[in-house]
C-alpha cells in the first residue's frame, strides 16, 4: 500500500487528498499547507492528519503530491527527491525551465518517478478520442475563462496555455521551427491574454489562444488532418470526429457542377462522442495512473520530461510576448 502526502490543500489540493482517500491500493498518510489555518480546516473536514511541517510529511509517506502554488514547486520538489520520495508536481512543472532540468537529473538518477499534472490528457473525451488524431496539419486551441485570483502569481501562459501546449506536443511528434506570439496584461502585472503561432518542422501549424480576463468559459481544441476534422470540447466532453464519406464522389462531381439539391453532409461521415456520463473523471485518472506507475515501476503518462518540453515552449512563448511588448514600450 502506498503512502501518499499531499503538500498544498487550496482549491486543488483539497480535491488530490479526497481522490486518494478513495483508492485501493493507496493510502493518505496526511497532509499539510503552509497556511496552517487552511490545513486545519481540511484536516477536519476530510478527517486526516494534518502535519506541523512539511519534513514530518515528509517522513510519513513513499509518494508526495505537490499541489502548492508555482512558484514553491522547485523548493517542495527539491526536498521531496532528497528525500527519495516520488512526486506528482500539478502544472507546470516548475516556474523556470533551469529549475524543471535539475529536478528531472536527480530524479533520473534516483530512479524516482516525477509526474506532472496536465490533467487533459486524462479528459475522457480527449481519452475517446485520441486514436483518431494522427498527423495533424493545423491545430486551433482556445482556452478562456473569467477572472479569478488563483494562478495568477504566473502569466495565462503557464497557468492556462500550457495545457493546450502540452496536449499539442503529445500529437505533433515534429521540433519546433518558429514561433510567433503577441499578448499583453490587462487586470495583473503580468500576461493575462496571448495567442501563439507555433510552426513545426514537419509543416503543422498551431494556433493557441488563452485567457483569464474573458466574460465567458471555453475550452475547445481542433485538429485538422487528411480527410479528417476532430473538435473536442473539454467543458462539455464531447467530441466530433468528421471523416470524407466513402460515398463522396457520388455526389461531389454534381455539386461541382452547380447542383443545389444535394445535401451537403452527405459528402461527410460525422460521429459524435458524448463522454459527459464517464464513469471516472479526469482528476481521478490522472492520480491513478500515477499510483500505479509506481507501483508497477512504470514511466508515467506525463513524465517530467514532458511535463519540461511544455514548459520550455511556454517559456518561449512568455520571452516573445516581453519582448514585443517592450519594444513597444508597454509594461507587463
Amino acid at each position: 500500500m502506498l503512502k501518499i502526502g499531499v503538500v498544498g490543500v487550496g482549491h486543488l489540493g483539497q480535491h488530490h487528498a479526497r481522490k486518494f482517500m478513495a483508492m485501493d491500493n493507496a493510502v493518505l498518510a496526511g497532509i499539510y499547507d503552509a497556511k496552517s489555518s487552511r490545513a486545519k480546516e481540511i484536516a477536519k473536514t476530510l478527517s486526516v492528519h494534518r502535519f506541523e511541517s512539511y519534513d514530518a510529511l515528509l517522513d510519513a509517506c513513499d509518494a508526495i503530491d505537490i499541489a502548492a502554488t508555482t512558484t514553491a514547486h522547485y523548493e517542495l520538489a527539491l526536498k521531496a527527491l532528497q528525500a527519495g520520495k516520488h512526486i506528482f508536481l500539478e502544472k507546470p512543472i516548475t516556474s523556470k525551465l533551469e529549475e524543471a532540468k535539475e529536478l528531472l537529473e536527480l530524479a533520473d538518477s534516483n530512479k524516482l518517478k516525477i509526474q506532472v499534472g496536465h490533467i487533459e490528457r486524462f479528459n475522457p473525451v480527449v481519452m475517446k478520442v485520441e486514436n483518431e488524431i494522427k498527423d495533424p496539419v493545423f491545430i486551433e486551441s482556445t482556452r478562456i475563462s473569467t477572472f479569478h485570483s488563483r494562478g495568477t502569481d504566473v502569466p495565462v501562459v503557464l497557468d492556462v496555455m500550457i495545457h493546450d501546449i502540452d496536449l499539442i506536443l503529445s500529437f505533433v511528434h515534429s521540433p519546433i521551427k518558429h514561433i510567433h506570439a503577441s499578448g499583453i496584461g490587462v487586470l495583473t502585472p503580468s500576461i493575462d491574454i496571448a495567442n501563439a503561432r507555433i510552426e513545426f518542422e514537419n509543416g503543422a501549424i498551431a494556433n493557441v489562444t488563452s485567457s483569464r480576463v474573458s466574460l465567458k468559459q471555453e475550452r475547445k481544441i481542433r485538429f485538422f488532418q487528411k480527410d479528417c476534422y476532430i473538435t473536442l470540447d473539454f467543458q462539455s466532453k464531447q467530441a466530433k470526429v468528421i471523416k470524407k464519406s466513402p460515398h463522396v464522389m457520388k455526389y461531389l462531381p454534381k455539386i461541382m457542377m452547380g447542383a443545389t439539391d444535394i445535401d451537403p453532409t452527405k459528402l461527410v461521415d460525422q460521429n459524435l462522442f458524448d463522454c459527459a456520463d464517464s464513469p471516472k473523471d479526469a482528476l481521478s485518472m490522472e492520480l491513478e495512473s500515477w499510483v500505479n506507475a509506481i507501483l508497477t515501476d512504470t514511466k508515467p503518462i506525463v513524465d517530467g520530461h514532458a511535463g519540461a518540453n511544455a514548459l520550455e515552449v511556454a517559456e518561449q512563448i512568455i520571452q516573445i510576448i516581453n519582448e514585443q511588448l517592450k519594444k513597444n514600450k508597454i509594461k507587463v
